[in-house]
């Protein structure tokens, strides 16, 4: 399956190690395609270095520079067409997420953002043959999908 996860899902990964994030993050690098963008890399880089998510995860900039650098080497990394098309509508930053699923082709859109469960917003991934899910039910059909095929 290809799969985009947001940097909310990305930085939940680190920041909770045992979380279901970190355990999507797992289960997709092993056995998916994880897709990003060098504008998801570059947020999510910025996003671990907030203060208050520093005070989490306790790593050091080599050691963020490392994680995102694991994740570059380990992803599929897609251009992303310049203008981005308008999609999101609270959140013209977002949509950097949804150009990501779209360009990789992405089979789902991994999120906690609200703002990417908006109707507009699924709609246009629907189109793209994309669903937006967040952890909990795309971990649920991760798991499901594996059981069936054991």
């Amino acid at each position: 399956m290809r799969l985009v996860l947001d940097t909310n899902i990305l930085a939940r990964a680190v920041c909770s190690p045992g979380g279901p994030a970190a355990e999507l993050f797992e289960r997709t690098c092993a056995r998916h395609v994880l897709i990003v963008s060098s504008e998801l890399l570059e947020e999510l880089a910025r996003v671990l270095s907030y203060d208050r998510l520093r005070r989490m995860h306790q790593l050091s900039d080599a050691e963020i520079e490392a994680f995102i650098e694991g994740i570059e080497s380990g992803a599929t990394v897609v251009p992303l067409p310049d203008p981005l098309p308008r999609v999101v509508p609270d959140d013209p930053d977002d949509d950097v997420i949804v150009a990501t699923a779209v360009a990789g082709r992405g089979e789902v859109l991994c999120t906690l953002n609200r703002h990417l469960f908006h109707e507009r917003v699924v709609e246009y991934c629907r189109g793209h043959s994309i669903s937006v899910l967040n952890d909990a039910d795309l971990l649920r059909t991760l798991r499901e999908s594996e059981l069936s095929q054991s």
